[in-house]
């Protein structure tokens, strides 16, 4: 498992790296602040960020939050001193949350939810479960259409009109499927293969779908990046 740590305080950091020893993981390196982590994220792809709450300029809820926009986001585990930020900490979707001095034992129960939560390896790459009557079903990739988050569940919609509430995280849902699925907005992740177009409504613009009628919403944030993509397909 890839760690990057993530505190403004030199000694902090160093705790952090001494009680990684002997895990199963891999501090593939450090930051200090926001910005730092954010570019460390991106170029070194770690399955699981230890990031401190206060820090100067960026703090480590507005980190978490520009994280999870990454094409491979990681998965967070916030270490601080304050339990304030707890609840918005969770609403981020964070896999655990490690009041200082972090102790060994909670660091180490807090990477094995991340490995939980992680693909396994005997998990279809290609295939989702879900939950129906009468039990659990696998659901092909190629009938997916896309998935919505809100702020409790992650829906996901597929052929034939039909929905299902995921465990999943959409975090966890883009780690799985990887460049077979898009993401057009924080709480929206589409089929690659369904995205047909995007219109432009009122003042933003809307993903055109294969298989549904639904126009779910792209974010300003994304718009330039489907649109690349819609580009790419059609020359």
């Amino acid at each position: 498992m890839k760690v990057l740590i993530v505190d403004d305080e030199a000694p902090a950091r160093s705790r952090l790296r001494r009680l990684l020893e002997g895990l199963d993981a891999e501090v593939i390196g450090e930051a200090a602040d926001g910005e730092a982590a954010l570019k460390a994220a991106a170029e070194g792809r770690p399955d699981v960020v230890l990031l401190d709450i206060r820090m100067p300029g960026v703090d480590g809820l507005d980190a978490a939050h520009r994280m999870a926009e990454l094409d491979s986001p990681p998965a967070v585990i916030f270490t601080t001193a304050f339990e304030q930020h707890a609840l918005e900490a969770f609403n981020l979707e964070a896999i655990d949350y490690l009041l200082k001095p972090v102790r060994r034992e909670r660091l180490e129960r807090a990477l094995a939810r991340v490995v939980q939560r992680l693909p396994g390896e005997t998990e279809k790459p290609d295939s989702l479960r879900i939950q129906q009557r009468g039990g659990v079903r696998l659901l092909p990739l190629a009938a997916i259409i896309y998935f919505q988050a809100d702020s409790k569940y992650v829906t996901v919609y597929y052929e034939g009109g039909g929905e299902a509430l995921l465990e999943q995280s959409l975090r966890i849902l883009a780690q799985q499927f990887g460049e077979g699925l898009v993401r057009i907005h924080r709480n929206a992740l589409v089929v690659r293969e369904r995205l047909l177009g995007m219109e432009r409504v009122g003042g933003g613009y809307r993903a055109i779908l294969a298989g549904t009628a639904e126009r779910p919403e792209i974010s300003r944030r994304h718009a330039s990046e489907v649109k690349a993509l819609l580009e790419a397909v059609s020359i």
